[in-house]
């Protein structure tokens, strides 16, 4: 499929909202356009939307040679706390209560604490799950626990070789900055995930990365890994295209299993693959190899929602809805006893005790190269001020959402809120990210 002109790009709206179809009918119509239907899939089965990027700040601590920022983000001021509130609202009646939202930016810890407690606390406050996606420098132990309080339910730590971290060389070397992220959260009520952007200089190290998060399973609910995309102010240029199934089959190396990534579809084939694991004794099992079974029990199972920072509420929740629902009681018995026959040498080995880790793949298309097709089948939406966006088309265009001023409501009254402050007139490297940074370094070395 030929991909998305910049004249498209540029005339690309956000769909409006309609009130004879509800959020989930919406999102199956998507799927079935872009030809992504079926019993498996959770867009628009189970839920509405995968996620949804909120943008608290353009700020950010680090300079990942593959950041998905503007040029100009580091000049852009934190919209108003107002504005956030407003976008918290849009995203409930876009998609509801239940809803993931990525609390992110740059990186949020940056916006002021109060506001970022208010933030996390307005998105619990409408039925939504808040997330805090951050590489992790300023999420302190202390910050974390007020989050908690607030309402947070996920923590996402971003970290990997693309942030050049000082004295940590590999993804292996990197795994003490992991463990000590996790030290932070533990005894939190918080469920945490890591992302990794993958990359040609750590593909090879998917592997040995999963054997670490299998030792972690239990802390870590969830592995997410990034395929690189030429993209925003990044100064990493691809030498080849990373697959999702060259991701899929390093992830297996590691997990020293088979897992079947399609049982469990999370949109487009082509944007993203799930799968989820039971670890026993040390060792990882397929939870979705059985499709035929998986299939069944989604759609009876589609509004179930479980509490994924505690397990102790996790399993009461499944055992309440078991308990209402003895048709399923057969399949469910079978299907347990097999698995547990098939995990006997792991569970004797653990003393009984099985966790669970996921794995996400992620495929996020080039500024250069978006496919509307996927574009419009979008899990990962963005919100904006005129409503949620595809991520990536977002961050193909991000400054002409970034940099747009807003009008802001108050009860004193409307205002005209312009995005660019003094930090825009700040020069030199110091201030500078991307590859603005480069060629201020280069002019430095030439001069």
């Amino acid at each position: 499929m030929p991909c998305m002109t910049q004249a498209e790009i540029d005339a690309f709206v956000p769909n409006s909202l309609h009130e004879d179809d509800t959020p989930l009918e919406v999102a199956r119509q998507a799927m079935e356009h872009a030809r992504c239907w079926s019993p498996s899939q959770q867009m628009g089965g189970r839920w509405p939307i995968g996620c949804v990027a909120l943008e608290i700040t353009q700020r950010c601590n680090l300079d990942c040679t593959l950041c998905y920022l503007s040029e100009h983000s580091e000049s852009v001021r934190d919209i108003p706390l107002e504005e956030v509130f407003r976008r918290i609202d849009l995203i409930h009646r876009h998609y509801g209560p239940n809803t993931d939202v990525q609390v992110t930016g740059g990186d949020p810890t940056l916006r002021r604490r109060d506001e970022l407690l208010a933030i996390v606390r307005r998105v619990r406050e409408r039925g939504m799950r808040p997330t805090l996606m951050t590489n992790g420098r300023k999420a302190t132990r202390n910050l974390l626990e007020a989050l908690a309080a607030a309402g947070l339910v996920d923590v996402a730590f971003h970290v990997d070789t693309t942030q050049h971290v000082k004295g940590y060389r590999s993804e292996a070397e990197l795994n003490a900055l992991r463990a000590a992220y996790l030290d932070r959260c533990r005894g939190l009520p918080l469920s945490v995930m890591f992302n990794t952007t993958v990359h040609e200089g750590n593909f090879d190290e998917i592997p040995a990365l999963v054997r670490f998060f299998r030792t972690q399973a239990g802390r870590v609910r969830t592995a997410s890994f990034q395929a690189q995309a030429q993209t925003g102010r990044g100064v990493h240029e691809k030498k080849f295209d990373i697959t999702l199934d060259a991701v899929a089959a390093q992830i297996e190396r590691g997990a020293g299993t088979a897992i079947n990534f399609a049982s469990s579809l999370v949109g487009h084939p082509r944007c993203s693959r799930y799968g989820l694991c039971f670890e026993a004794g040390g060792r990882l099992y397929d939870a979705l190899d059985d499709a035929e079974f998986i299939a069944r029990l989604k759609p009876a199972t589609a509004h179930l929602v479980l509490d994924r920072g505690k397990r102790g509420n996790a399993a009461k929740q499944f055992l309440a809805w078991l308990a209402s629902n003895p048709r399923h009681w057969a399949g469910i018995l079978r299907w347990f006893t097999l698995k547990a026959w098939q995990m006997k040498s792991g569970i004797a080995a653990g003393s009984g005790r099985v966790n669970t880790l996921s794995f996400l793949i992620h495929g996020f298309m080039d500024a250069s190269a978006l496919d509307r097709e996927r574009v419009n089948a979008c899990v990962f939406k963005t919100m904006t001020a005129e409503g949620p966006v595809s991520m990536c088309l977002h961050n193909a265009r991000r400054d002409s959402y970034i940099l747009q001023p807003i009008r802001v409501h108050t009860p004193q009254g409307a205002r005209l809120w312009q995005p660019l402050g003094a930090a825009a007139q700040r020069h030199g490297i110091k201030h500078a990210k991307g590859r603005s940074r480069q060629k201020l370094i280069e002019q430095r070395t030439l001069t």
